[in-house]
């Protein structure tokens, strides 16, 4: 997981340089969406991870999750995010538990089995 991590780190890195523009544009839009104080970090990036797993995005799965964890979520309410989407969008997601348990264990400071 800390590889896609370093894939998204070098993947905005290029973009900043070939497409400023554009990468600034969203970048804004994300730090504007992310501001808004009705929900905790936390619980965003609780949202955030379900819907990477619903969206199928592995590399969103390791910034969400490692996110997750520096706000304070527990590996149970990930799983419990995770399980909310695989309620929402079915077998599909409940295939991308994979990369979710995979970036638990290697993120998570307690690595529960």
């Amino acid at each position: 997981m800390k590889d896609k991590l370093n894939d998204v780190a070098g993947l905005t890195k290029r973009l900043m340089d070939q497409y400023p523009d554009q990468t600034e544009a969203f970048m804004s839009f994300v730090k504007k969406a992310e501001a808004s104080p009705a929900l905790t970090v936390r619980e965003k990036e609780l949202i955030n991870v379900g819907i990477a797993i619903a969206g199928q995005c592995e590399w969103c799965i390791a910034v969400h999750v490692k996110s997750a964890i520096a706000n304070g979520a527990t590996r149970d309410e990930l799983v419990e995010a995770g399980f909310m989407a695989v309620v929402m969008h079915g077998g599909p997601a409940l295939m991308y538990m994979v990369p979710l348990m995979e970036a638990l264990d290697e993120f998570s400071p307690d690595k529960e089995a």
